[in-house]
């Protein structure tokens, strides 16, 4: 019963996200995916590796493909998405904790940007 309670409180709480908040969150969870495959690196776990870049992969294609082009900086973004996706098909290849150095802090920055555009919104 607890477990059916969390899963309808967690999906009402999804709902009621603004968009500012979701975008926000999924940031959020290609860092927390990141830092995931890097630890399951140094641990030699291959398939949490895998699984965790391709979660990457799935968010950061999302992400791209509901940029509307309405808007100038969708080009930009769309740009940006496209460099994100090639490092972490290198990543991905190559098994390079390197890449994942490179990478967080560019996510990072780009989620900070947008809390902060969020806030300046609201």
């Amino acid at each position: 019963m607890a477990i059916h309670d969390y899963q309808q409180y967690k999906s009402q709480s999804v709902m009621t996200m603004t968009a500012g908040e979701m975008l926000l969150l999924l940031y959020d969870e290609i860092g927390k995916r990141l830092m995931r495959a890097q630890l399951a690196l140094k641990k030699e776990d291959y398939p949490l590796f895998d699984a965790s870049v391709q979660r990457c992969v799935e968010i950061v294609q999302y992400l791209k493909d509901t940029l509307d082009f309405h808007y100038e900086i969708s080009f930009e973004l769309n740009r940006m998405y496209d460099f994100f996706l090639y490092q972490l098909s290198r990543l991905s290849a190559g098994r390079n904790p390197k890449v994942i150095d490179e990478l967080h802090p560019l996510v990072k920055e780009l989620r900070d940007a947008f809390e902060e555009a969020s806030k300046l919104a609201n």
